[in-house]
């Protein structure tokens, strides 16, 4: 366990945007530092069913994750596998991945996400489902439950000077988090220009940011290896006790001296149909 400093948003600030550059990130919302517990959560195994999220050993073929073409070649095929075998979905779509780094950023890489969110809004994540089942020729059918994960792995050895921690699912209520506008743009505004009134907000992808709540229980895994992976749920329509789970970047205070964490963020949508056999989707 160590306690560390997670940065929770101030309620009752100016809009919720997230400005996105070229390996540069800039919020709206005014964040307070907050010092909490962060218990290592090896020793307790957590699984999706408990926690909303699981430690999986995970080898893989791609040897130079900064290579978009290799990632894009291996890296799909690999994730696609592994959710599939996890959840015993009848279909997973993998959509879409980011490299993450504490240190030398620019094109192809952003900086840690060290605010509490989650990444899509439950409003957000309902219409993704739907447009990805269209894009499947699936838009008629009608799924039994669906699931928006994060794969999440460290590719730069340990320790992780700024690793992942990860709140219990259950542990949030339902009522909290409001949206955060994700915006993509060459470069960021300035600090007028982001927070002016913008009609068409909704039109954008929006995360779920996180107010300062004392019974929130933060988990994270140190020293992650290369083989080692993090499934974490973004959403989850069956809405059980861990339907989301909020996370962030956090410096680790017990870590000195390490190389800046590199890790890749790999987005995917799991189905279930009652009314497809899964051999006619795979």
């Amino acid at each position: 366990m160590v306690r560390a400093t997670l940065n929770y948003l101030r309620p009752g600030g100016p809009p919720n945007r997230r400005f996105v550059a070229p390996g540069a990130e800039m919020n709206t919302g005014i964040y307070d530092p907050y010092e909490v517990e962060v218990t290592d959560a090896r020793p307790i195994r957590p699984t999706l069913a408990s926690h909303g999220f699981a430690l999986l050993d995970h080898a893989t073929a791609v040897a130079d994750f900064t290579d978009a073409a290799e990632v894009d070649r291996l890296y799909y095929a690999e994730a696609d596998a592994l959710i599939r075998g996890v959840t015993g979905a009848s279909l997973t779509i993998p959509f879409g991945w980011m490299l993450r780094s504490n240190g030398a950023t620019g094109v192809g890489r952003q900086p840690p996400a060290a605010d509490v969110h989650v990444d899509l809004t439950p409003d957000r994540a309902e219409r993704i489902a739907r447009v990805f089942l269209a894009r499947e020729g699936l838009a008629e059918r009608r799924p039994s439950r669906f699931l928006i994960t994060s794969l999440w792995r460290a590719y730069s050895p340990p320790p992780q000077d700024c690793p992942l921690a990860l709140c219990a699912g259950d542990s949030v209520g339902e009522d909290e988090g409001v949206p955060n506008v994700m915006i993509h743009v060459d470069a960021l505004p300035d600090a007028e220009t982001a927070i002016a009134r913008r009609p068409d907000d909704g039109q954008y992808p929006a995360a779920s940011v996180f107010a300062f709540n004392p019974a929130h229980r933060w988990h994270y895994f140190p020293d992650m290896t290369r083989d080692e992976v993090v499934l974490l749920t973004f959403y989850d329509s069956a809405r059980g006790p861990n339907w989301r789970v909020p996370h962030t970047a956090f410096v680790d205070p017990a870590v000195q001296g390490a190389p800046p964490r590199e890790s890749i963020e790999l987005r995917s949508i799991a189905y279930w149909f009652d009314d497809i056999a899964e051999e006619t989707i795979a």
